[in-house]
């Protein structure tokens, strides 16, 4: 089983994207997973009763955040190795979480040599790209995301956090643009990157 973890701050449209990779490798009949890194902490966080919904885990205290963090990858990893040999297994997370306490790392240490990837993608986009979908999702509240200047300096911590996850694992770090209109360029990108 292979292992891409596809990251990209709250906006840039990684469930779309991931959604055209899964429409592509289901055409071509390949064995593979998407797992929502934040649905396994979110699952967890809910049954203990920490927190209502997927947004408000951003501000649970950073121990807490890193409790979550590590269930969910010892999850996610056991539900991959379902897959076989032959299996893609792709993890839609967060390279870094803006909280109160500053940026917390989404691929510490202690998760990234559970996940061990092959690849660790970096979906990016103009931070105005990002600001127009913000506004377009009326599903979610990113107003801690709803700013340019916020919005670049996220990502730029997000592409240091990623190399620094990488060097622990020997992953390589991969940045894909998800252009705006056609998010089958960057499924598409991603999809070649792991065979």
């Amino acid at each position: 089983m292979k292992m891409g973890i596809v990251t990209g701050i709250p906006g840039v449209g990684k469930t779309t994207v991931l959604s055209k990779v899964s429409e592509i490798l289901s055409s071509e009949n390949r064995k593979y997973k998407i797992m929502n890194y934040g649905d396994y902490m979110l699952n967890t966080a809910i049954s203990e009763g920490f927190v209502n919904n997927r947004d408000e885990m951003r501000k649970l205290p950073l121990s807490k955040q890193r409790e979550l963090q590590l269930i969910a990858a010892k999850k996610i990893v056991e539900d991959a190795e379902k897959l076989g040999e032959d299996g893609l297994a792709f993890i839609d997370t967060h390279a870094v979480i803006r909280t109160p306490a500053g940026y917390l790392p989404g691929l510490p240490k202690h998760v990234i040599e559970i996940l061990s990837p092959q690849v660790i993608f970096l979906l990016e986009s103009s931070p105005e790209d990002i600001l127009d979908r913000q506004k377009r999702d009326k599903g979610r509240i990113r107003s801690d995301y709803a700013n340019i200047n916020v919005i670049n300096e996220t990502i730029n911590f997000a592409r240091y956090a990623a190399m620094a996850s990488a060097v622990l694992v020997g992953a390589s770090v991969k940045i894909v643009i998800n252009k705006e209109g056609d998010p089958s360029i960057a499924a598409k990108e991603i999809i070649s990157s792991m065979m």
